[in-house]
């Protein structure tokens, strides 16, 4: 086994974790500036509309998978599953629901990054859907939703 002399150290102890490290970040989600992105607004009166299905269940979660992160999809597929449990215990079948999109509030705290809140009026109540958007790889990806 050689050994490197006291004193000096080697010039790349581990180059292929180096290598590995460098691989890993150009495969990751690069992050999309603004400008490089279209209007967020229709894309979020869409993804408002897809989740309040969802929860109806009358559309598959999987259908909303690619403009959503992995954190977020996992969430709205738990909170997917107790709205299925909630209908089968009250015998209610899935119907399609009417909702009109009221309004869309939007901010954008930083570059690549939106903040909104999409208020959608149902026929039994008005509802709000917060959502977190970022810009990844030249499009919108939802990184957080809440249902209020």
């Amino acid at each position: 086994m050689a050994t490197t002399p006291a004193g000096t150290a080697r010039a790349h102890p581990h180059p292929l974790s180096t290598r590995s490290a460098q691989l890993s970040e150009f495969f990751a989600p690069q992050h999309t500036p603004s400008t490089e992105l279209p209007s967020p607004e229709p894309f979020l009166r869409n993804l408002a509309l897809g989740v309040l299905e969802v929860f109806a269940g009358v559309r598959e979660v999987e259908q909303l998978a690619r403009w959503l992160t992995e954190d977020a999809y996992r969430k709205l597929v738990v909170r997917t599953n107790l709205a299925a449990r909630a209908r089968s215990a009250r015998g209610v079948a899935a119907r399609r629901p009417v909702h009109t999109v009221m309004s869309v509030h939007e901010s954008s705290p930083a570059d690549g990054i939106v903040e909104a809140v999409v208020v959608v009026r149902g026929p039994a109540r008005t509802r709000a859907l917060a959502v977190r958007l970022e810009g990844r790889d030249g499009r919108w990806r939802a990184t957080s939703l809440a249902l209020l």
